[in-house]
């Protein structure tokens, strides 16, 4: 039996691995292995243990066109199990997993690929200029540009198929949306850049966003998707991509407020940051603001200048009197704790009324099988584990609000 089982364990090889992903922008891009990067995930097509059975040394090169995004898929290895099977269990067919997410088109053939490559030259990016900028990334200056389109743009749909595969390697529960609901808008992001004497546009990011109907006559878009390939991560574009964002809708009287679906811990401490940046120039986020506390006027000017939820307005002055807060001063770091620690205490204030209701309607065998209260030192310790988690978060937004300001000044 460990001898079948050994035998096996040969031929399991880790999805996350196996998989090479590469944009090419030229045919010499395929053989240059500093071009490659790995998925976050593989668990949404190949299980939860994200492993594939049946190959030893398994490489798997899923490339794509800078521009286009036209898709290459190749396999190779050094020895699978037999097609019929090793002790009744068969090699996993990686190609047909892949094919089932991949948008038509995808090239199986490295000479049509090469070709595919060569005609990226042709590539212009979809929809309307919203802006430009340029970053210094070591030597070089390179140049960037943010594009919105609507699924009206010709040639767009498709563009967008290829382009989604991408989020099932670095998006947890990921799914295709639905691109003919006329209330979606894209936000795109490209590299302009100049190769053998030809002006050529890379896709490097986008984001989607979803205009959701508020009463009376008012939207409230949702930022769904939301992602800088890993090509162009840590280079500052998604608070590009995002300020482009908001600068976009917030003129826009019929725009409510912004929010956001089920939002990562990397896409919330982006969010933070870029709020942060836009609040900090609002009146009632001023210094000697955030020390008399939350108030009102921060909830209606940073809905009516800047679009954010009351939830994220109050997110944002936590943030900002953290930042404000001397914390080898105990009396100042306390208050500041009291103040955090209020808000965080608001679901244990409304259990603590639920079960008071409970109380009322049902006896006292019916209501310990129906809720157990935690202790007191058990929401203590809750409740602390908490305030460090979210201050944690905090510091490393203020950080990086130190670091540009750092950058502003130098």
């Amino acid at each position: 039996m460990s001898l079948t089982r050994n035998k096996l364990e040969e031929f399991k090889c880790c999805a996350n691995s196996a998989l090479h992903l590469k944009l090419v922008r030229h045919e010499s891009d395929l053989e240059d292995d500093t071009k490659t990067f790995k998925p976050d995930m593989t668990h949404q097509l190949f299980g939860d243990q994200e492993s594939i059975f049946g190959y030893k040394d398994l490489e798997v090169d899923l490339f794509y066109t800078a521009g286009k995004l036209i898709p290459y898929l190749g396999m190779k290895y050094v020895d699978r199990v037999p097609l019929k099977g090793l002790d009744g269990v068969y090699a996993d067919n990686v190609t047909a997993k892949l094919m089932e997410v991949m948008a038509s088109g995808v090239q199986t053939n490295l000479d049509d690929f090469v070709t595919a490559i060569q005609k990226d030259v042709n590539f212009r990016p979809y929809g309307d200029l919203l802006h430009c900028y340029k970053v210094h990334i070591g030597e070089q200056e390179r140049e960037f540009q943010i594009y919105k389109a609507d699924i009206e743009v010709k040639g767009f749909k498709s563009f967008h198929n290829r382009l989604q595969t991408f989020i099932l390697f670095f998006i947890d529960a990921a799914s295709f949306i639905d691109v003919d609901d006329d209330k979606w808008r894209f936000y795109l992001l490209f590299e302009k850049y100049v190769q053998d004497g030809e002006c050529r546009y890379a896709t490097a990011g986008y984001m989607t966003v979803y205009n959701y109907y508020a009463y009376p006559e008012k939207i409230r878009p949702r930022i769904s998707q939301f992602l800088v390939l890993p090509p162009f991560q840590r280079q500052g574009h998604g608070a590009q991509l995002l300020q482009t964002f908001y600068n976009d809708v917030c003129p826009r009287p019929e725009v409510l407020d912004i929010t956001v679906e089920d939002p990562s811990e990397n896409f919330q401490r982006l969010r933070d940051f870029v709020d942060c940046c836009n609040c900090q120039k609002l009146e009632s986020y001023q210094p000697k603001c955030l020390l008399n506390g939350f108030c009102e006027q921060m909830t209606d000017e940073a809905q009516q200048k800047l679009k954010l939820s009351k939830r994220q307005a109050r997110r944002v002055y936590e943030i900002l009197r953290l930042k404000i807060t001397d914390e080898s001063n105990p009396s100042m770091y306390r208050q500041y704790r009291l103040d955090l620690k209020r808000r965080l205490n608001i679901p244990f204030q409304k259990s603590r009324r639920d079960f008071k209701k409970l109380e009322r309607a049902l006896g006292p065998e019916e209501l310990a099988q129906t809720m157990s209260c935690m202790t007191q030192e058990q929401r203590h310790l809750i409740l602390e584990k908490n305030f460090q988690e979210h201050v944690q978060m905090y510091r490393q937004v203020i950080d990086r609000l130190a670091a540009l300001s750092f950058s502003s000044n130098s």
